[in-house]
């Protein structure tokens, strides 16, 4: 009988190497069916493939089973009310495109500096991460979509202390954080949206609001 200081047990052992094969619950086969139901009363899956999904979401057995079940979809908004959100922004919004999708698998994905958010931007990161640091950035509509699905990687999302954020995430085994209280909000009626929206499974997705430093403050003047 093992005493209470057990050696490290690894595949030899018949323990799994890679967390994304272990089991799943049945309350994360709900969630992730609530994800599905509610992007099929939006339009986005028909109901052939919500039926599709939903059979492939009861029948899923582990973590990495669930990850192509909902890859393409961004997670549902909060049942709670949400939070009043400032006028648009009423200066001409910088032209740029309406969409960009990246992946970034066993790598990294950096945005920073100068650069246009577009209307709806779709990360996926599995085993790796995104760094996206809006501080200086333009967008492309007032109010924009960042669509972060992790599984086993994230992402960190900077924003600065004029800039909305919504936070619309789910956390499976992970988590959707920020943005805190440390840099207070300087919001008005020139201030963009940004919503962030997707699903963490064994990872998580942070916005951290910070000051603009002087060199930032300069470019954007």
């Amino acid at each position: 009988m093992e005493g209470p200081l057990e050696p490290r047990r690894g595949p030899a052992d018949g323990w799994p190497a890679d967390p994304s094969t272990l089991r799943i619950s049945d309350a994360e086969r709900h969630q992730v069916a609530e994800i599905l139901r509610e992007a099929a009363g939006e339009g986005r899956i028909d109901l052939d493939e919500l039926d599709q999904r939903l059979e492939a979401t009861y029948a899923a057995r582990t973590y990495a089973d669930l990850v192509p079940i909902t890859f393409d979809l961004p997670a549902p908004r909060p049942a709670s009310h949400p939070a009043p959100l400032p006028p648009p922004r009423p200066s001409p919004v910088v032209p740029g495109p309406d969409h960009e999708r990246h992946v970034a698998i066993l790598s990294g994905l950096n945005r920073r500096g100068a650069w246009v958010v577009p209307r709806e931007l779709t990360v996926f990161a599995m085993m790796g991460g995104a760094d996206l640091d809006l501080r200086e950035a333009s967008f492309a509509a007032p109010e924009v979509v960042i669509t972060v699905n992790a599984f086993m990687g994230g992402a960190q999302i900077t924003v600065g202390p004029d800039t909305h954020v919504v936070m619309e995430g789910i956390g499976i085994m992970g988590g959707y954080s920020g943005p805190d209280g440390r840099t207070p909000a300087t919001l008005d009626a020139s201030s963009p949206t940004v919503r962030v929206r997707g699903v963490a499974i064994w990872g998580g997705v942070a916005v951290e609001r910070k000051p603009l430093s002087r060199r930032q403050q300069r470019r954007r003047s």
